[in-house]
């Protein structure tokens, strides 16, 4: 059994200055005026089609990034239909093969120390039911299961990779929600990876993220 942190990957070069260049050349087309882009009006018309809401701009311009997450955590991720996925398959990989299964260690067990009666923790308890599952995964692939019967023993925690590909306007949306709370606290293991992510992108892309503030992890 493998116990790893959440993680993320950019998988794209992100060039900020040429990002904001694009978008300022699209943008200038519904004025059509083409004539004033010069030193440094990228970032001024960025910057006046975010504080006016003009976001539809930002859609001409996508990159992808992988999640290495909770199969929990990746239920948010998806629920953002704009953008597209995808995912590791727990009905095609066979994690017997690789002679033991990867989980994801809760962040809030992490952190938390407080025990039962006997001494325990919830972490003790958690570290426990990853091995009793990753034992019937095996046990069941031994007994002549395929890898889409024998997932159904698999717990959330269980370690998946999703990559999402988005445009500026959705990652926008997904920090709103993921990093900075604008519905509510986002869950522990979602701060994790959503705002280191939030950070490294806005200095890498200057402007289209500035009025963004992540919460604390």
């Amino acid at each position: 059994m493998q116990i790893i942190k959440a993680g993320y990957e950019i998988l794209d070069p992100l060039n900020g200055e040429e990002i904001l260049k694009k978008i300022e050349r699209v943008a200038r087309v519904c004025y059509k005026s083409e004539e004033k882009i010069g030193e440094g009006t990228a970032e001024k018309m960025v910057r006046a089609l975010v504080k006016s809401k003009h976001e539809a701009m930002l859609e001409h311009f996508s990159f992808s990034v992988k999640f290495i997450v909770d199969r929990g955590v990746s239920h948010e991720l998806v629920r953002h239909r704009v953008a597209s996925f995808a995912q590791e398959s727990t009905r095609y990989c066979n994690y017997g093969k690789s002679g033991e299964v990867t989980f994801i260690e809760p962040t809030v067990l992490r952190l938390e120390n407080k025990e039962d009666k006997d001494g325990y923790t919830a972490w003790h308890f958690w570290h426990h039911s990853m091995e009793v599952a990753e034992t019937a995964y095996k046990n069941m692939l031994g007994a002549g299961a395929t890898p889409q019967e024998a997932r159904a023993v698999l717990p959330n925690s269980l370690k998946t990779e999703v990559v999402m590909t988005a445009n500026l306007r959705e990652w926008r949306h997904f920090f709103s929600l993921r990093a900075c709370g604008s519905t509510g606290k986002p869950h522990p293991q979602m701060l994790e990876v959503a705002v280191p992510l939030l950070k490294e992108v806005k200095s890498l892309i200057p402007v289209v993220f500035d009025d963004l503030e992540p919460l604390e992890e």
